[in-house]
């Protein structure tokens, strides 16, 4: 692989595998396939929203991006450093240019530690700031994010959800990281709150030239935060391409099916609805050929044979099916 100085984060061809283990001796008997041959780049300044249904291996590919569980195989590199092989020295020093914020602000902060002690922790424990000055800091981020720093002395059960999550983007923020992975950060809180906090987040991201990896099932959330957006469907991204041309023109079924899902925000419009039939195949066994066909109303034999791969059919609009890829030639 090339180097690419300006890009904040490169995957190439990340796979997950879980071992499944059966009988009194625990042996394996097969490997879920969580995520399986994942590629994309993050520029700084850039969001890369990461979208599908349940059980499409978002949160894994988030998680292994993160290191907080060690891929199959594949390359992340931040920087152009290859993390995947980091040892855990490196990955300490590596942790300051990547952080995470979590999905439910109720559980991913400590409930024994002060809103002080929980955005001071980065600190203390991944950079050389003197002691006297972490109390400073500990304010300028707190105010960054929207909080009162005489709201450093309180609990986390002291504050309401987005309070919360607002703490921990501050705790994120700590220190000063390249790379945020955000997984599904809003879906636990109220509407007019997820509001809020996905502001916050582009104010952060233009003050700061932040890049974001936000993953999300909620396409209206996604469309309002990202600059490109990759579909996922049983471990492979299906498409991916910017914003605008994802939600005027997508091209796979699974996104189109995806996209007629969502609620109209116009009173009395309508879509038509694209039914997929029957649940997400199981990771354990998925279907041959292109994972998507037993639920595909266009699928053909082809479909059922020959797995599609990843192709340009436009300018940066790629897409991993055999019927576009008829129609583009």
């Amino acid at each position: 692989m090339t180097d690419a100085p300006d890009l904040v984060l490169e995957v190439r061809e990340l796979r997950k595998h879980f071992p499944v283990h059966s009988g009194l001796l625990r042996r394996q008997v097969g490997l879920v396939l969580a995520v399986d041959g994942v590629a994309f780049d993050i520029r700084p300044g850039e969001t890369l929203g990461l979208v599908g249904e349940s059980g499409s291996g978002k949160s894994t590919v988030g998680k292994t991006v993160m290191r907080l569980i060690d891929p199959t195989s594949g390359e992340i590199r931040v920087r152009g450093e290859d993390v995947t092989r980091a040892g855990t020295a490196r990955m300490r020093t590596l942790r300051r240019q990547m952080q995470m914020v979590f999905q439910d602000p109720y559980a991913s902060l400590n409930p024994r530690l002060s809103a002080r002690s929980i955005v001071a922790e980065p600190l203390e424990n991944y950079s050389e700031v003197a002691r006297s000055e972490v109390d400073d800091m500990v304010r300028a981020l707190f105010q960054r994010v929207g909080l009162r720093p005489d709201q450093m002395v309180k609990y986390p059960h002291e504050f309401s959800g987005g309070q919360r999550q607002r703490l921990g983007v501050a705790r994120a923020l700590a220190l000063n990281p390249g790379l945020i992975v955000a997984d599904e950060p809003v879906s636990a809180l109220d509407v007019s709150v997820q509001a809020q906090v996905l502001n916050l987040l582009m104010d952060l991201q233009d003050e700061l030239g932040l890049a974001y990896l936000f993953i999300s099932h909620d396409l209206a959330v996604v469309e309002h935060i990202s600059h490109r957006v990759a579909v996922m469907y049983l471990g492979k991204i299906v498409e991916l391409t910017d914003r605008e041309t994802l939600f005027s023109d997508p091209r796979h079924p699974y996104t189109r099916a995806l996209l007629s899902a969502a609620p109209v925000p116009e009173p009395g419009a309508r879509r038509d609805r694209i039914i997929l039939k029957g649940d997400i195949p199981s990771p354990i066994n998925p279907p041959s050929g292109c994972r998507f066909h037993t639920r595909c109303p266009f699928a053909e034999a082809r479909c059922l044979a020959e797995e599609p791969v990843m192709r340009t059919i436009d300018s940066g609009h790629q897409v991993a099916c055999h019927l576009v890829e008829e129609q583009a030639g």
